[in-house]
């Protein structure tokens, strides 16, 4: 069981935790908030990474596309494409709402509408895409959840101010929310229900949203992801898998009865601070987790904690890759075999998988997005998402600034040759710069 006084600790010492939308508290102060029909965005231009800048952003192997920098400050950060016409559209959460910004011309983007809060504003916003649908929830007290119909998104333009066509309210603040377009349901976490952990909602009839059942056996879960597991355990292969970051534990759980899940597995790892948020490999047998208060408890480098999940009843530690900045880690994707990472200070960073069953992962691109600094601080980028069929990825700062990105990793060399040349423990790179930037350390 999950010890109140530690969250309680926490909460403190970072003024509020953040997940998948969220952040273990930022200690700027708070701008003073508009009305939403005062939310403005203005245009941002592009710029090439060429020797390793990008105008002023440090960067490697990713070009900035072009952005739009809001009056308000920005959270999570989410995408969709619309199939009938290619459009790619960005949802950018905002203190006051959420924006809904289109991309037809990526170096044009288009902040054509914005959903505002269901009630006060909130530093911790959340969104997520679901069966052609927005869901959007908040740590705004009473918030509930917000469902939107995003295919009329094409019909919209100049920041237009747009309704839910449902709200859901069978809780009221929540910190997080996941779903699992295999299944058509949506997970919130971290809510004043169901212990913080999970609430399952039925969104096969996203106009009319069915509460499904709740998970408060591992206590408050930060952030989370569900799936139908297709990974190498035959025991579960073809159910529906919950993976959650439970602040000190990666929490697996079987949700495939939403009436009855059952706990499959808990397990914690060697320094940890706060863990955070995480993501599957494609196969399913690996899972990337990042700790939010590593860094700053424990004075090490930027680090990524890989578990081997191919017996889901008792999953393994494999490693834990430190980067060279100082920067806190937040939310973390996987596409392909790619790690996409964001990573407060440090802004964008992409990790490369090898073998992960041998630890191997090697950063091979980056966009700073915050070139202040690099420090252990709650600055710069809060999330990113680079699932786009275009290859174009999308971030935001704190301060409001999005970013669509371009990163250029088909060039990278694969650097196949990883070797342990000196014995002491560290996968260690050829000398070419893009194999060489970090070395994966392994833990006992």
């Amino acid at each position: 069981m999950k010890s109140i006084l530690l969250f309680s600790m926490i909460t403190l010492l970072v003024s509020a935790c953040g997940g998948g939308g969220g952040s273990a508290g930022h200690n700027h102060p708070m701008p003073t908030v508009p009305d939403s029909n005062d939310v403005t965005a203005t245009p941002r231009a592009g710029a090439d990474c060429f020797n390793n800048l990008a105008d002023n952003y440090p960067c490697l192997n990713v070009d900035r596309v072009s952005g739009l920098k809001f009056n308000v400050q920005a959270s999570d950060i989410w995408g969709w494409q619309d199939q009938i016409n290619g459009d790619d559209y960005a949802f950018l959460a905002l203190t006051t709402g959420t924006a809904f910004i289109r991309m037809t011309n990526p170096e044009a983007p288009e902040f054509v509408a914005f959903l505002p809060t269901a009630t006060g504003s909130s530093s911790w916003r959340d969104v997520k895409q679901i069966n052609d649908h927005a869901v959007v929830v908040s740590e705004a007290a009473g918030h509930g959840m917000q469902v939107v119909h995003i295919k009329g998104l094409v019909e919209r333009s100049d920041g237009e101010t747009i309704a839910p066509i449902y709200h859901y309210k069978e809780f009221g603040s929540a910190h997080n929310i996941a779903v699992n377009d295999d299944t058509n349901f949506a997970y919130v976490v971290g809510s004043n229900t169901c212990g913080g952990g999970l609430h399952m909602i039925d969104m096969n009839e996203p106009h009319m949203p069915k509460f499904a059942g709740c998970y408060a056996g591992d206590g408050y879960t930060h952030d989370v992801q569900c799936v139908t597991y297709w990974g190498d355990d035959s025991n579960y292969r073809g159910r529906e898998i919950c993976f959650g970051a439970n602040e000190d534990t990666l929490t697996i759980v079987d949700v495939t009865d939403k009436s009855a899940p059952q706990l499959i597995a808990k397990r914690s790892y060697s320094q940890v601070g706060y863990t955070h948020q995480g993501w599957l490999t494609d196969d399913h047998n690996y899972f990337v987790l990042g700790d939010e208060l590593d860094e700053t408890n424990f004075g090490i480098k930027t680090r990524t904690i890989v578990f081997d999940t191919r017996n889901l009843a008792n999953p393994t530690f494999v490693s834990a890759f430190n980067n060279t900045t100082n920067s806190i880690d937040h939310n973390l994707y996987v596409k392909g075999n790619h790690i996409f990472q964001a990573n407060y200070t440090a802004g964008v960073r992409v990790l490369r998988q090898g073998n992960l069953a041998l630890g191997e992962m090697r950063e091979v691109a980056y966009f700073d997005t915050w070139p202040q600094n690099n420090n252990a601080v709650f600055d710069g980028v809060w999330s990113v998402f680079p699932f786009f069929d275009s290859g174009l990825m999308i971030t935001a700062n704190i301060d409001g600034e999005f970013f669509i990105l371009r990163p250029n990793l088909s060039a990278i060399p694969e650097c196949s040759d990883l070797l342990d040349n000196d014995a002491d423990g560290a996968t260690d790179y050829p000398a070419d710069s893009s194999c060489s930037s970090a070395e994966t350390q392994f833990e006992q």
